[in-house]
């Protein structure tokens, strides 16, 4: 119920910021307008978001004969979670990244990299597609994909609202600088929102993933590599689609200047000493 409400949300709030850049762009016209395509891209991103997120990144579907091992990891993680098998895919990157999507366990999709297979070991891989699994079992992965996606519309509707100006109720041009700030705040104003909901959400993942592999240590180790790896080999499809990125288990964008304040995801420092408390606390309850 939880995460219905946290979905709810997030849909209102990014129709919100659609009303309010229709509004700019063409008075009370233009914010019916622009709630009419909320709406449909709503519709749109629950029923197809996720197949959109997969081509963006060229990402196979691979199955027991084409991955054995690594199909084989997932379907065994699956059976300890109690979840449907989900669609398994790869994608052809470098950079050591993974992902789940989807709009509820029964349509799930988990992803990774062929980067991050050759930098794991299996037992720090297990770490991670457990982590990826949590996020279908706690059913978030609806509002990560709904979120890029939604993120993505915002950002290029305010560059239209930059491009062609906006107009107030009685047709007349608006400010230039109220149309330069839409441009600059909207798209801010749309990471806010995914971040409020992602970072909670990383947090819940990484422990229901060492519920789930029974091994917090494994997802501990794999995200110190990761983060290591990370920090030289840039995920290109996530640098073009930046809002593609709080769906990672890693934020894969290289410009962190102020990654502190703006980004979808926890430290990687607080991830890793939250799980070895999770070890040390099954160790005493062993």
């Amino acid at each position: 119920m939880f995460n219905l409400m946290k979905t709810a949300v997030l849909m209102a709030a990014i129709t919100a910021l659609f009303m309010v850049i229709g509004r700019l762009l063409g008075g009370q016209q233009g914010m019916v307008l622009a709630l009419l395509l909320a709406l449909g891209m709503n519709f749109f991103s629950y029923w197809f978001s996720d197949k959109m997120v997969l081509r963006m990144y060229n990402a196979q579907e691979v199955d027991a004969q084409t991955a054995p091992q690594f199909y084989r990891l997932v379907q065994e993680l699956a059976a300890n979670a109690g979840l449907p098998m989900p669609r398994v895919y790869l994608i052809n990157e470098d950079a050591p990244n993974a992902f789940a999507t989807g709009r509820n366990p029964q349509h799930a999709a988990v992803a990774a990299t062929t980067g991050i297979l050759r930098v794991l070991t299996e037992r720090e891989l297990r770490g991670v597609m457990a982590h990826e699994l949590a996020h279908v079992q706690h059913r978030d992965i609806l509002i990560s994909t709904i979120s890029a996606t939604m993120a993505g519309a915002i950002g290029m509707l305010a560059n239209f609202a930059m491009i062609f100006g906006g107009r107030d109720e009685e047709g007349r041009p608006v400010n230039p600088i109220v149309s330069i700030l839409v441009m600059i705040l909207a798209p801010i104003a749309a990471s806010l929102i995914q971040m409020a909901i992602s970072r909670a959400r990383e947090f819940e993942a990484d422990r229901g993933g060492a519920e789930i592999s029974g091994d917090p240590m494994a997802l501990a180790s794999a995200l110190q590599k990761i983060h290591r790896y990370a920090q030289g080999i840039p995920l290109q499809t996530a640098e073009a689609h930046p809002e593609t990125a709080q769906m990672m288990i890693m934020n894969p964008l290289s410009g962190r200047g102020l990654s502190g304040l703006f980004s979808t995801h926890p430290s990687t420092e607080e991830r890793v000493e939250r799980l070895m408390a999770l070890a040390q606390a099954q160790g005493r309850r062993a």
